[in-house]
């Protein structure tokens, strides 16, 4: 697979955003500014882009329509990142070209989600089931089956299972689940994610007290 491109200028979001998606298998080129991002993409096209809308020199909305005239990038996939109370940026971006946007602060499972979702609409990504005994995840459906029966699981509930899913060689800190699924900005209680840990074990029924594990004063961990 080719390279994902993160244009943003916050160095704390732009690395967590890296390692995040790196951690999901994707190739990462991380930039601080447009300029040398649309530099690079005239000598290799990436898979993805995601630019942020505020940036120092050209701004990303800027540089998406520069990509748009582009005939080598104008297919080229492109997710913005915008702050959640900017109805307005949200609606420029879609307006000058890009295919989605992303509001911070953002969960980097839903972001993930997101590039999924772009990268198979543009024919560049399949993924295959994942099975753990009894449990199945379909991935490009977001289905979850037990015993291949559908499980109705909310948004926030299949995040929460594939996350866990896919870290199932090791603990997962609570803090850690709070910030990737709720946002880096999360600010809320943390009783919420024990909530939501707890119906979805419901939902599991008995194999999901069986695989979603509580270690004591640290966090979860999924015995496959």
């Amino acid at each position: 697979m080719g390279y994902i491109y993160v244009i943003e200028d916050d160095d704390s979001i732009r690395e967590l955003i890296k390692i995040a998606l790196e951690g999901f298998g994707y190739n990462i080129r991380a930039y601080e500014s447009a300029e040398p991002a649309l530099e690079d993409m005239k000598k290799e096209k990436p898979e993805l882009a995601l630019f942020d809308i505020m940036l120092p020199g050209m701004d990303g909305l800027s540089a998406i329509r520069q990509i748009r005239k582009d005939l080598t990038l104008k297919d080229m996939p492109i997710i913005c990142l915008t702050a959640k109370d900017k109805e307005l940026d949200k609606v420029a971006g879609l307006d000058v070209g890009a295919d989605d946007y992303i509001t911070k602060p953002f969960g980097v499972l839903e972001l993930a989600a997101r590039i999924r979702s772009l990268l198979r609409r543009s024919g560049k990504e399949e993924e295959p089931e994942m099975s753990a005994g009894p449990i199945k995840i379909n991935p490009m459906t977001r289905e979850v089956f037990v015993e291949d029966q559908l499980i109705d699981l909310t948004f926030k509930e299949y995040e929460l299972l594939l996350y866990l899913f896919e870290n199932s060689s090791r603990v997962v800190s609570r803090d850690e689940m709070l910030n990737q699924i709720w946002g880096y900005e999360y600010d809320g209680e943390s009783r919420t994610l024990d909530i939501h840990i707890r119906t979805l074990r419901g939902k599991l029924g008995q194999i999901g007290a069986e695989c979603i594990k509580t270690i004591r004063s640290v966090g979860y961990r999924f015995v496959k």
